[in-house]
């Protein structure tokens, strides 16, 4: 799957946008999503795993598991973690309350008996009793010194230690050994909501105790660890990161002997899933469409051919109908002979191909995650907050997500919140605070902020016919009739017989202009390039002429009607800067930027289309602020308090005179959100907290700086032998868990040692 970064620094990544290849999957519709009286806005869609009870898996066997690239850290706190580290880490390492199928986080019985806060007043104080089976891999008990050293290291009072970010660390107040040894008693210094959040990956203390194994010790390694596996090697030329059973784990045994991670490029996962290098995978839709095809070519299970479009696609059937195509003519005897072997060896790949695709399962569910259409307002006409709520209610934000989730055969619900998505507890419809599409009440709040048809063609100064000041600027022109009678009448033959020509020639360029770099849309249709100003000298009535039927000097030609229906301002157009990522695996993005593109260009807004390379799309664009419109993904948390508010603080003014915009990259923001948030994470009655949480997203929503669109899809290829792993959608997995229903023959071991 390929990823647009947008790095978060922090345990719970903020995942880059998953920009998922659209296309048409021919694979059945999620079934059990919702029943028919259930209200589709607080319903989730279940995750998609094949699960199956622990005696049903087989005890052995490895597991390769695709990612995008060997992590440069696993210290998961540092601002370069990736997707990959907290994949990995979440086999080696505690979760103390990680996610359930319901965005809820959960207790984990692994690492705790109990927790919970045992006093408020005079200050918050939370007792958590540890398992007494709970050790790391080097024997030692995990207790008190873990997380005192991880506090220390976290709560942002030592520069030396270089975090990502000590959001909830910095309240602690102190940690204390309980009754015993397996009590860890934390005192908070302000209260705080989110404390469930804290303390998941725990880290040992010989990680966090020093800021040298800190900030380089635990970025290629993990010596001490406490998870149902432990790190045997990490090679980084290969591409893997492997893992096998922790023999000192005390909780469920690993169904496992061994855990491969291995990087595999997206572009790459088609290929290696049908090779046999990796078992499971995040995959696009085009190569979900080829596993389904493969399943209908296979019979469905391994069988012959079914019925259907390829279904009777066998080789000898491919050879024949190419032999009749191209074999009959007895003068390309040679040609044909070649042509067929050719023929004969690539349909041998692809029957091979399509024989090892069809033994994966595409299991698919949403992610918890939800891509939004940003709106930069810190300048231009963005920073009005009438354009950019216009530009809101201007959006289909229903065909926008049936256009990627349909075809999917995944439900195409629009959120209805930036901060929880349906079925988590929180989660609750704030975007009526907006308003419903109307495209008519888009065009009033234009209006009102000044945009109207034709703006463009006139400016706040003096621009009266045969004014001064056009004549100032433009100069005399001469009059019609003298420019006819001084033109050659060869050069006007010549233009028009290119006339055809030229307009063939530039739409092609347009076409050609629009598949890399930059075009404007609104700019370039027919019609749309004016006449006028060429003012003309002439009179009311000339020898020979009738009345009227000369314009008075300096009178400009008529705009055409599509010119006269863009929106502007002062003489300036309305149009807006929409950056888009052009890397393979950006079409869905892509696809969704052109519908969003026709939105705005159906009432008069024009649109400047960048397209830009994958690597450079977050960094030098959306954190730059160098953009008006773009694309990209947050995920839901189960603590949208605390990771909510850098994403919607308001930004504050640098020393520079730069702004500070944590993770606010529409740098939208106010004072009163910021104050919903700051009160809602103090809040430590969880109904109390969560009514706050919404009226801070109703104030988002009316901002409109962020419009969420559509949850993303989350597409996994899985061996169909292969329980308990696929498309986890909220839930956490359960690594002890994982294995094969049938016993897999033991392949040499990953990093070539017996």
């Amino acid at each position: 799957m390929s990823h647009v970064g947008v790095p978060r620094g922090t345990a719970r990544k903020r995942r880059s946008v998953a920009l998922l290849a659209t296309g048409v999957l021919t694979i059945p519709v999620l079934a059990g999503c919702t029943s028919d009286g259930e209200d589709p806005t607080s319903v989730a869609v279940p995750q998609d795993i094949a699960p199956a009870s622990r005696d049903r898996v087989a005890d052995g066997s490895t597991l390769n598991w695709a990612i995008d690239a060997v992590p440069s850290t696993l210290n998961a706190f540092q601002a370069d973690a990736d997707g990959a580290t907290t994949r990995i880490t979440g086999a080696l390492l505690p979760s103390l309350f990680p996610m359930d199928a319901k965005g809820e986080p959960r207790l984990n019985p692994d690492y705790l008996e109990s927790a919970k806060v045992i006093e408020r007043e005079p200050k918050q104080v939370v007792l958590y009793k540890l398992n007494q089976q709970a050790v790391w891999s080097d024997g030692r008990e995990i207790g008190a010194p873990d997380f005192v050293a991880q506090w220390r290291a976290l709560s942002g009072k030592d520069s030396a230690f270089w975090t990502a970010r000590n959001a909830g660390y910095e309240r602690i107040e102190k940690i204390e050994r309980g009754k015993d040894d397996l009590q860890v008693r934390v005192t908070f210094s302000k209260p705080y909501a989110d404390w469930r959040s804290l303390f998941s990956p725990l880290y040992p203390k010989e990680v966090t105790g020093s800021p040298g194994t800190f900030n380089d010790g635990a970025r290629t390694t993990l010596r001490n660890t406490a998870g149902p596996f432990r790190l045997r090697s990490v090679n980084k030329p290969k591409g893997t990161v492997v893992l096998d059973r922790n023999p000192r784990w005390w909780g469920d045994e690993a169904r496992l002997d061994s855990l491969v991670f291995r990087a595999v490029e997206p572009g790459r996962r088609t290929d290696a899933l049908a090779e046999g290098t990796v078992d499971v995978a995040d995959i696009d839709p085009a190569t979900a469409n080829s596993i389904a095809l493969a399943a209908r070519y296979r019979g469905g299970n391994g069988g012959p051919p079914a019925h259907g479009p390829g279904a009777g696609i066998t080789p000898a059937a491919a050879l024949r109908s190419w032999a009749l195509a191209h074999g009959s003519d007895e003068e390309a005897a040679e040609t044909a002979r070649a042509a067929r072997e050719e023929t004969r060896e690539a349909v041998a790949v692809y029957a091979a191909e399509q024989k090892s695709l069809s033994g994966f399962a595409v299991r698919k569910s949403l992610e918890p995650s939800y891509t939004q259409l940003a709106l930069n307002g810190e300048s231009g006409p963005l920073s009005d907050d009438r354009v950019r709520r216009a530009i809101a209610r201007t959006l289909d934000r229903q065909e926008l997500a049936d256009a990627v989730l349909k075809p999917l055969g995944l439900p195409a619900k629009p959120p209805g919140s930036h901060l929880a998505l349906a079925g988590q507890p929180g989660y609750k419809d704030g975007s009526g605070a907006l308003g419903e599409r109307d495209t008519k009440e888009a065009q009033a709040l234009l209006a009102d902020a000044g945009w109207t048809p034709g703006g463009a063609l006139r400016s706040t100064r003096d621009t009266k016919a045969g004014s001064e000041a056009e004549k100032k600027d433009e100069g005399e022109k001469p009059a019609a009739g003298e420019k006819a009678a001084d033109e050659d009448k060869d050069e006007k033959a010549e233009k028009a017989g290119k006339k055809d020509e030229k307009a063939e020639d530039t739409e092609k360029d347009d076409k050609a202009s629009r598949e890399e770099g930059e075009y404007t849309v609104g700019d370039d249709k027919p019609g749309s390039r004016s006449s006028g100003g060429s003012g003309v000298t002439a009179q009311d009535k000339q020898p020979g002429g009738v009345a009227g039927a000369y314009a008075p000097v300096g009178t400009a030609a008529p705009a055409p009607a599509a010119v006269r229906s863009r929106l502007g301002k002062d003489g300036k157009p309305l149009s807006l800067r929409f950056v888009l990522p052009s890397g393979p695996g950006s079409q869905s993005l892509r696809t969704v930027g052109e519908k969003i593109v026709a939105m705005l260009d159906s009432i008069g807004i024009s649109t400047q289309v960048t397209k830009v390379a994958d690597d450079s799309y977050f960094k030098d664009h959306i954190a730059s602020g160098d953009y008006d419109l773009a694309l990209y993904s947050w995920p839901a948390t189960a603590y949208p308090a605390t990771d909510g508010r850098p994403i919607f603080a308001k930004p504050e003014p640098a020393t520079d005179g730069s702004l500070l915009v944590a993770q606010n990259y529409t740098r939208v923001g106010s004072d009163h959100i910021d104050q919903l948030f700051d009160r809602a994470v103090a809040e430590l009655d969880a109904d109390a907290s969560r009514d706050l949480l919404k009226q801070a997203d109703a104030r988002i929503w009316a901002a409109a700086g962020s419009i969420p669109l559509y949850q993303r899809p989350q597409l996994v290829a899985v061996d169909k032998k292969l329980a308990n792993i696929g498309a986890f959608g909220f839930a956490a997995p359960r690594y002890q868990d994982i294995g094969f229903t049938a016993r897999q023959a033991a392949g040499p071991p990953a990093n070539g040692k017996k």
